[in-house]
């Protein structure tokens, strides 16, 4: 498959957030959604594609610029940087688009990359929306989905080294599953989230039954105690079985405050602890200079890599060091999501898929990587909990997706052509 990219857009939209989502580096109140457009040509076929997802700095571009406006403004400038020079971004040649999506991530891995005061995350989350609309784009040419591109084998010269025995093209064809059209949906507690009055009536309205805890990891005793309170009110309110996860989003110090918060949940409430499905990064997202063994909290409930992994360098890595698995999320490219799903299965680790608060274009792309893919979670999908006016164009007709009912996403045609933007 020789595609060859023609030219590309982006257009930015301000979302504001309908309640704060809190988090330990801040509190995020709105967000910067890139609109991507791409136009490729497939023999003598041509596609357009879509991409979305948001420019989210207090997440991906945390630390000491206190100047927010200064990194937005930065990171739009990075995605129209990619827009007008997408072609050579990605290599300045045809190729496999999963090919072309790993040379957009190598290209903005390079240290003479222009935007070097940049972390590499939020380089990855201004080039995921070119990464999404150039596979839709092709998938819209050739009228299949995107996750058909490996049902034939393809030379993949980014990333074949890492699978000496069946080249990734074969290694993702076989982590690939045929698509589920319903997903289990999640609902974001925030630290201060008032459960009565702010959970409780979107718990009814939505049917949803697994929580994602957001704690500050700067009291180990409040947190358990939170924990707690949260999986009393789901059982309060008629929810059998609550399943939760956590997320510090990097606020724990180290694994010994990790476990000493296992221990005190356990201890407090064993109901709540055995409910708690898994943990979500809880430590500082560089894994080379902060590296911890993870072995002993990862034989209590299983810890998942999200921040921390940037690079398929850093895979064997993760492995190493005893993380259960990978938190994948789509903004940091779909081609980089697959290879790394793809690693994880032939090494034993096990995958999630969180979120990035995709809105639109961004969520449909984020289920139909659930759809396509055994994750322990379903799938995350918090734009209708934070941003549901980013998603009134796709209404009604997407309302299993984005009005969620009997706490399941549902999504018409999980193989639609491309990545679902002419759903």
């Amino acid at each position: 498959m020789n595609v060859h990219i023609l030219d590309a857009a982006v257009e930015f939209i301000e979302q504001p957030f309908v309640k704060p989502l809190q988090i330990s580096s801040g509190l995020i109140t709105k967000a910067t959604e890139a609109r991507v457009r791409v136009r490729v040509r497939v023999g003598t076929r041509e596609g357009t594609g879509r991409g979305s997802i948001y420019l989210s700095d207090l997440w991906a571009w945390p630390g000491p610029v206190p100047d927010r406006s200064l990194k937005d403004g930065t990171m739009r400038g990075l995605c129209e940087c990619l827009a007008a020079s997408l072609p050579d971004a990605c290599g300045g040649e045809a190729g496999h688009p999963l090919e072309l999506g790993l040379r957009l991530h190598h290209s903005l891995s390079e240290a003479g990359f222009a935007f070097p005061e940049m972390p590499l995350l939020a380089r990855g989350v201004c080039a995921s929306p070119f990464d999404a609309a150039l596979h839709d784009a092709v998938g819209q040419a050739l009228g299949m989905s995107a996750f058909r591109f490996y049902d034939e084998p393809a030379p993949i010269p980014s990333a074949d080294a890492w699978f000496p025995a069946q080249g990734a093209c074969g290694a993702i064809a076989r982590v690939l599953r045929a698509p589920a059209s319903s997903l289990d949906a999640w609902w974001v507690v925030g630290a201060k989230d008032d459960l009565e009055t702010g959970v409780h009536p979107a718990i009814e309205r939505t049917g949803i039954r697994c929580f994602k805890i957001k704690t500050l990891a700067k009291d180990n005793a409040a947190d358990a105690a939170r924990t707690a309170e949260i999986f009393r009110a789901a059982r309060s309110w008629g929810i059998e079985n609550p399943v939760l996860s956590v997320d510090s989003n990097e606020g724990n110090p180290d694994t010994a405050s990790v476990l000493d918060y296992l221990e005190r949940l356990e201890a407090m409430n064993p109901d709540a602890y055995s409910a708690l499905d898994y943990l979500e990064q809880p430590t500082a997202r560089d894994i080379t200079k902060q590296p911890f063994a993870w072995h002993e909290v990862g034989a209590r409930k299983p810890v998942f890599l999200d921040e921390g992994l940037t690079s398929l360098e850093l895979l064997p890595v993760a492995k190493e060091q005893g993380w259960s698995g990978l938190a994948l999320k789509t903004c940091k490219g779909h081609s980089f999501t697959l290879v790394s799903a793809a690693w994880a299965a032939e090494n034993g680790l096990q995958l999630s898929l969180q979120d990035l608060t995709n809105p639109g274009y961004s969520a449909i792309h984020a289920f139909l990587v659930g759809a396509h893919l055994a994750t322990r979670n379903g799938v995350e999908l918090n734009s209708p909990q934070y941003t549901p006016d980013a998603n009134a164009a796709w209404l009604p007709r997407l309302d299993g997706l984005f009005a969620v009912r009997n706490g399941r996403h549902r999504f018409p045609n999980p193989d639609s052509p491309g990545l679902g933007s002419g759903a």
